[in-house]
């Protein structure tokens, strides 16, 4: 009995291992890698916010950059993006329209050999969902997040 229960414990840790393991790799490979002519580095952000947030905007951003290239009409531009800080609001509602927070992302952005700094803000409202999902909703900010600063980056700001 002692036996089997081992190996279900086993088998349920190589199990979880696994399937965190292609995330891991996914980001690492994100920070090394662009995407095209895009490249992110989100190196001070893991320093300064550390994983998960780094990785959601190593995953996230460079694909939000290369849609918002295309609606803008300037696929195949050569970007590079350096993302310094991502301030998350308070969870439980704060000072701003509806009771919403609001979030940013700060870094620099490179174009043409040229660096400016860029900040873009999103607001989120909260839910009571939320509470219970607060890592799902973290991405989700996130994920809102990059959207905004590749629109601004799209546009030349």
């Amino acid at each position: 009995m002692s036996a089997s229960v081992l190996t279900r414990r086993a088998a349920l840790v190589a199990l979880g291992a696994l399937a965190f393991a292609p995330g891991a790799l996914g980001v690492a490979r994100a920070r090394l890698s662009p995407l095209g002519n895009i490249r992110v580095d989100v190196n001070p952000l893991l320093e300064n916010s550390g994983e998960p947030t780094a990785g959601w905007v190593a995953q996230a951003l460079p694909v939000a950059i290369a849609d918002a290239l295309a609606a803008a009409g300037r696929s195949g531009a050569p970007v590079s993006v350096r993302i310094d800080y991502v301030l998350l609001g308070p969870n439980q509602g704060g000072v701003g329209p509806a009771g919403s927070s609001q979030d940013q992302m700060v870094g620099v952005v490179s174009t043409g050999g040229v660096e400016r700094p860029l900040r873009a803000s999103a607001y989120y409202y909260p839910s009571p969902v939320d509470n219970t999902m607060i890592a799902q909703s973290n991405y989700n900010r996130v994920a809102r997040l990059a959207q905004a600063f590749a629109y601004w980056v799209a546009q030349g700001y």
